[in-house]
C-alpha cells in the first residue's frame, strides 16, 4: 500500500472512530437533555400521545384528559373536573405552556415517562408505560367550604390537620379554569389571564405573602412564654397605654381606645388585641428572640414545600428597637403567607409539635402500588406543651368573648386570633383582614387548623377587620372539617 492510501485511511478510520464515540455520547448521555428540550416537539407529541394519570381529591379524580381533533398529532389534552375550585392545588398542563403546581411537579408519574413506572421488559424495549396518579390530602367539603366562603372577594385559606400535617383545603380567589388553557389555541385566554390585574393564576394561599398584622401576636406570646418573660397568660405584664415606640416620639394606640390594655395580661391582650401589650413584649424580648421563635414555625425557611414551594414568609433581621417593636403586631416587614399562619396554628393544636405539612398523601402507579409516599413526614417541638395549652386557653377567650366571636361553633372548641394588617404608604389602601383559628370537636374526635385572607372585598373601609370578613370563612372551613 502506497504512503497515501496509507494516510487517508488512518484518518478515514479516525473519523469513523470519531463518529462512533459522538454517537455513543449523545445516546449515553445527552440524550435525556436532548429529550427533555422544550424545542424537541417529538417529547410534547410522547406527553400526549395518550390519556395522562390523574390528580385525585378523595378518592375521585379531578384531572382527566379530552380526544383532540384528528389532525392534531397532539391526541389528548388535559381536562379538569371543578377547574376553579381544584386551581390552587393541581396547578395547570397545558399543551402551549407547560405545567405547573402538581401537573409540573409529577409531570413525569402523570405521563407514564417515570422509570420507576417500567416493568424490566418495558425497560428493556423502551416502551412508554401507564401514567401513575398523585393522591392528594384535600377533603373537599372543606376545599368547597372556603372557595364558596370566600366567594367574589381576593384572597386565600389555608386549612391543616395539626395531628398528620395534612392539608385539607388548599384556596385562592379569583381562581380560573385550567381546562381554558390546555390546548394549544388558548392564546386569548392566557394573555387574558396573565393581564388580569386580580393575578388569578397566582396561588395566594403559597406564593402570596402579606403583612400577618395582629395573628403575628401569637408567635410573640409563644417567645415570651417560652422564654420566662411572663409566667403564664394570666401574668400582668409590664405594658404602658399608649406605648411610645423605643427611641422615637411615635405613639402606638390600639384599636379600641377603651380597652382594658394597660399592663394587661397576654390573655386578654389576645382577646382585646392590645398592639401595646405586644410591641412592648417583642421590644423586650429583642429581634433575636422573637425571630428565633417565627423561625422555628417556618418563618425565614426559602424551601418549604407541600410538595409545590411556598414564598418564603420574613421576619426581618438588622432592625432598632422601635422596628422591632412593630413586629410584634405583625408589622413593619413581617410578611406571612396563609399557609404559614395555619402552621402556627397547627402547632398550638398539636400541644406544641409542628407536623410538617402537605398536600400530597401518596404517588401511584397504574395499579395502585406506592412509588412515593408522604404520610409519615416530619415533625418537630416548637413550644413546650404548656405554652401551646395556655395559648389554646387564650385563643378560646378570644372567640367566646373577644374579637373572633364569628367563629364561634355550636358544640366545639374553637380558638382563634384576628388580624388587620395596614396596606400602602401611610396605610392609605383598603387594611388585609386575617383570622388564624383552630376548632377540636370531642364528638369526632376530628381537628384543624385555618388561616384565611382577604386581600380586597367589597366591604367599606370602615368595615374591614378580621372578625368580620376572615372568621367567616374560616367557620366554614372548620365546619366542614370536624363535622
Amino acid at each position: 500500500m502506497n504512503k497515501t492510501i496509507r494516510r487517508t485511511s488512518v484518518v478515514c478510520l479516525l473519523l469513523v472512530l470519531a463518529l462512533l464515540v459522538r454517537a455513543t455520547w449523545v445516546q449515553a448521555y445527552e440524550s435525556k437533555a436532548l429529550a427533555d428540550n422544550e424545542r424537541n416537539r417529538r417529547t410534547l407529541i410522547d406527553q400526549y400521545a395518550r390519556p395522562l394519570g390523574d390528580i385525585v381529591v378523595a378518592g375521585t379524580p379531578v384531572t382527566g384528559s379530552a380526544r383532540t381533533s384528528a389532525s392534531d398529532d397532539l391526541k389528548y389534552k388535559r381536562t379538569y373536573t371543578n377547574g376553579e375550585l381544584y386551581a390552587a392545588v393541581t396547578g395547570y398542563s397545558s399543551q402551549a405552556y407547560g405545567s405547573t403546581q402538581l401537573e409540573g411537579i409529577y409531570s413525569h408519574v402523570l405521563d407514564g415517562t417515570d422509570p420507576r413506572l417500567k416493568d424490566p421488559l418495558g425497560t428493556l424495549t423502551g416502551e412508554q408505560a401507564a401514567p401513575g396518579s398523585v393522591l392528594t390530602t384535600i377533603d373537599p367539603a372543606v376545599q368547597k367550604a372556603g372557595f364558596e366562603a370566600l366567594g367574589d372577594k381576593k384572597g386565600a385559606a389555608v386549612a391543616i390537620d395539626p395531628a398528620t400535617g395534612k392539608i385539607l383545603g388548599m384556596v385562592s380567589t379569583p381562581s380560573y379554569d385550567p381546562s381554558t388553557i390546555s390546548g394549544t389555541t388558548d392564546g386569548d385566554a392566557w394573555s387574558g389571564l396573565n393581564t388580569d390585574a386580580d393575578k388569578p393564576m397566582v396561588n395566594r394561599a403559597l406564593r402570596q405573602p402579606l403583612p400577618p398584622g395582629s395573628t403575628f401576636k401569637l408567635v410573640v406570646a409563644a417567645a415570651a412564654l417560652e422564654d420566662g418573660l411572663y409566667g403564664s397568660v394570666d401574668t400582668r405584664t409590664q405594658s404602658p397605654d399608649p406605648f411610645t415606640l423605643p427611641g422615637t416620639s411615635t405613639v402606638l394606640k390600639n384599636e379600641n381606645a377603651s380597652a382594658p390594655c394597660e399592663d394587661a395580661t397576654i390573655r386578654t391582650a389576645l382577646q382585646y388585641s392590645c398592639n401595646n401589650v405586644f410591641a412592648k413584649m417583642a421590644a423586650d424580648l429583642g429581634e433575636d428572640k422573637v425571630g428565633a421563635m417565627a423561625s422555628k414555625l417556618g418563618f425565614n425557611d426559602t424551601e418549604r414545600d407541600v410538595p409545590v414551594r411556598a414564598a418564603e414568609s420574613v421576619y426581618p433581621s438588622g432592625m432598632d428597637a422601635a422596628q422591632t417593636a412593630l413586629t410584634g403586631i405583625g408589622q413593619f416587614d413581617v410578611t406571612a403567607t396563609p399557609l404559614q399562619m395555619a402552621m402556627v396554628t397547627s402547632a398550638l393544636a398539636n400541644d406544641g409539635v409542628l407536623e410538617s405539612p402537605h398536600m400530597v398523601s401518596k404517588v401511584v402507579d397504574a395499579g395502585g402500588d406506592t412509588l412515593t409516599s408522604y404520610e409519615d413526614e416530619s415533625s418537630r417541638r416548637i413550644v413546650s406543651s404548656s405554652t401551646a395549652e395556655q395559648l389554646r386557653g387564650a385563643m378560646v377567650t378570644v372567640v367566646d368573648e373577644g374579637t373572633g366571636s364569628n367563629a364561634r361553633i355550636d358544640g366545639a372548641e374553637v380558638g382563634g386570633k384576628t388580624g388587620t394588617a395596614q396596606h400602602g404608604v401611610a396605610n392609605s389602601r383598603t387594611p388585609y383582614a386575617w383570622f388564624t383559628s383552630y376548632a377540636k370537636d370531642a364528638s369526632t374526635g376530628k381537628e384543624v387548623a385555618v388561616a384565611v385572607v382577604v386581600e380586597d372585598s367589597d366591604a367599606a373601609r370602615s368595615e374591614v377587620s378580621g372578625n368580620g370578613l376572615a372568621a367567616p370563612i374560616a367557620k366554614r372551613m372548620m365546619e366542614a372539617a370536624v363535622r
